[in-house]
């Protein structure tokens, strides 16, 4: 489990990048490399957030 502070930086990331609801796969990618956390961490804040991962390269959402 990540902490605290981790987690509010990649909300505040997700929510800089998203865009009416929505962010690109790649740009959820980019958000996990640049803070050193995995994708799939990535995607389940999206989903906490409510941000929906569009145009996927792996078809995972």
């Amino acid at each position: 489990m990540m902490d605290k502070i981790k987690m509010e930086e990649i909300d505040n990331k997700i929510n800089e990048a998203s865009k009416e609801g929505r962010i690109s796969c790649k740009v959820a990618q980019g958000i996990g490399d640049e803070l050193s956390v995995s994708y799939i961490e990535v995607g389940e804040r999206c989903k906490e957030l409510g941000i929906k991962i569009t145009a996927c390269q792996l078809g995972c959402f």
